[in-house]
């Protein structure tokens, strides 16, 4: 995508709502006669800023208090939002006050990201050399690989509220956007036409959670027929009962006039539930009433029955789905060890290390790496460099390890990465050219390995951070046209200041990638950012604008391949061990100002 949409508030990414429900344990008393009233306000940091963004009801007189209230958040890969919960004893329905000896403890998050993680710093520190660079990105913990978080809650000064934890759970809302297709009849409908039988239609309605009723739906007309049999239709399962399987749904079926004055014929209710109890050879059936005739006819049995007799259930899935069905995100980074990048020893060069303030290149990698990493359960990366003389022969490489482990070219986490690369500088020679198709080629054909599994269990995402146009600008669009039919998205970073205008032509945003024999890429896999464009911008923005487009990438990529996502991964009801929480690592969480 054009680096210039996200940087001018970002392209249109792949959005989910998110519930959360929170409830408490063994939470402090402060008050003398009864236990607190315990309210839980949800804060969001805006600019440096905590503000609140809603808060649950006051459950009186309660340690243990499980809310009512559901908070409501949009969901975005690509961008992470910190939250805080607080805790709060609240005296009588008047008193909303947060003073410091009403606070029953908090804690701070980071959202959306999937992992839904939990903030231990503010800052992360990555060794450069041997000192330590603070960088402007998160050290987590993840709390939702099974959709729910228990955590201990905090005083001020990183002091723990006593035994007190709090429970998140996360759950989409808007990732149930299927669809369902209905085929409904009737059989013995009542006969309100004097000189012929009746002309039957069928109306349903959604009853809202305020008692209104919302049509969804209305069949065609089928003349002169007691047993008709409607066309099947198909419609939205937020449309049908807004993903609530046991709503209520109204159904009218009445007899057609031209002149608009159509004759009641009876109603029945339904739910979504019950719809699904349709099984192989059987069917559901309601009766439909009038119920006037039941009250003024003493045999009254019903004005006929109407049949569903076959319901296809045809899930959307989204990127939520298959992350919380265990899919992990596989990242690999990818580094020009080019001589146009300069010595490294030279303070002009790209490569050089200051210890004081990281380079481009560590800066789009650990920008980048601190989101993926949270998608991938064991936190191991693949490092890979190319460009560069590297020994013991120093013969010119385009696809090597940093780490120099040809059997093993992952590091332990981002910080892994970023050691690799400083170990790595002082024992290559940059060299060139600018060849990148050998490692999308590899890459590529370690994902079609994923491919032959045929579960939605691991997508891949290779980052390529170069400080210039590639010249194997042909054999890289083969390789990525390639690689579209594989579970990969790519990201490119171009570093430095070089002209990166031949680089858009692997973005297919101006039109559809192609081989050089002509052969279209299935699907659009390449993104492409200049570093340049987010020099003065924060981490999250780098980040937000590169990764905008993976969640419709992987959802694109299992759909086109009928691959459904594995079932959710079960919850752990086990809280977060405090013996095993480094004091160093606990945040200092108090009221806010």
């Amino acid at each position: 995508t054009s680096p210039g949409r996200a940087a001018l508030g970002g392209p249109v990414a792949c959005v989910s709502k998110v519930e959360l429900r929170v409830a408490c344990k063994a939470l402090l008393d402060r008050d003398t006669l009864n236990k607190s009233d315990p309210c839980v306000i949800l804060m969001v940091q805006n600019q440096g800023q905590w503000t609140e963004l809603d808060r649950t009801e006051v459950i009186k007189s309660n340690l243990h208090p499980v809310f009512a209230k559901v908070f409501t958040l949009d969901y975005y890969f690509e961008e992470a939002q910190k939250l805080r919960f607080e805790v709060y004893d609240i005296h009588g329905t008047h008193s909303i006050g947060t003073r410091d000896d009403d606070f029953l403890g908090g804690v701070e998050c980071t959202y959306p990201m999937y992992n839904f993680l939990c903030l231990i710093k503010s800052l992360t520190t990555y060794k450069l050399n041997g000192t330590v660079c603070r960088v402007a990105a998160h050290q987590h913990q993840r709390i939702v690989a099974q959709k729910k978080m228990v955590k201990p809650l905090f005083l001020k000064y990183a002091k723990y509220a006593g035994k007190s934890t709090i429970t998140v759970h996360a759950e989409e809302i808007s990732g149930n956007n299927g669809y369902v297709e209905l085929f409904f009849c009737a059989k013995k409908l009542d006969d309100k036409d004097l000189f012929s039988k009746s002309d039957p239609f069928l109306e349903i309605y959604r009853i809202n959670d305020d008692g209104t009723e919302q049509l969804v739906h209305r069949t065609e007309v089928i003349k002169n027929n007691l047993n008709p049999v409607w066309e099947p239709f198909k419609v939205s399962l937020i449309s049908l009962c807004s993903c609530d399987e046991d709503r209520k749904l109204k159904c009218l079926v009445w007899d057609y006039d031209s002149r608009g004055k159509h004759d009641f014929i009876g109603e029945f209710y339904a739910t979504f539930r019950e719809m699904q109890k349709i099984g192989s050879g059987s069917k559901v059936t309601w009766d439909c009433m009038n119920p006037k005739y039941k009250l003024k006819k003493k045999n009254y049995k019903n004005s006929g029955v109407v049949i569903l007799s076959d319901l296809k259930l045809h899930r959307v899935y989204s990127f939520l789905d298959y992350i919380m069905g265990g899919c992990q995100i596989h990242f690999t980074v990818a580094i020009d060890f080019t001589a146009s990048n300069g010595d490294p020893r030279n303070s002009c060069s790209l490569h050089y290390i200051n210890p004081y303030q990281p380079n481009e290149y560590l800066k789009a990698l650990i920008a980048v790496g601190e989101i993926c990493q949270d998608y991938d359960s064991d936190k191991r990366f693949s490092a890979l460099g190319f460009g560069a003389r590297i020994p013991p022969n120093y013969e010119v490489s385009h696809d090597f390890a940093i780490n120099f482990n040809p059997e093993d070219d992952e590091c332990e986490e981002i910080q892994g990465v970023v050691e690799a690369y400083q170990n790595c500088l002082p024992k290559i020679q940059l060299y060139g050219p600018t060849n990148v198709s050998p490692i999308i080629s590899r890459i590529a054909k370690l994902s079609a390995g994923e491919e032959t599994i045929k579960d939605a269990s691991r997508y891949h995402i290779l980052l390529i951070l170069t400080d210039g146009v590639v010249t194997d600008m042909a054999d890289t669009r083969e390789a990525i046209v390639r690689a579209s039919y594989q579970p990969l998205s790519i990201i490119i970073v171009g570093v430095g200041n070089a002209d990166f205008t031949d680089m858009q032509i692997l973005d297919g945003d101006d039109g559809v990638l192609r081989s050089p024999k002509g052969e279209p890429v299935l699907r659009d896999i390449v993104q492409f950012v200049p570093f340049r464009d987010f020099k003065t911008a924060s981490p999250a923005a780098l980040a937000k604008c590169v990764l905008a487009e993976v969640p419709n990438q992987v959802v694109e990529y299992y759909s086109h391949k009928a691959i459904c996502p594995m079932p959710p991964v079960p919850s752990c009801d086990s809280p977060t061990s405090l013996a095993n929480t480094p004091t160093e690592s606990l945040p200092a969480v108090g009221p806010t100002a």
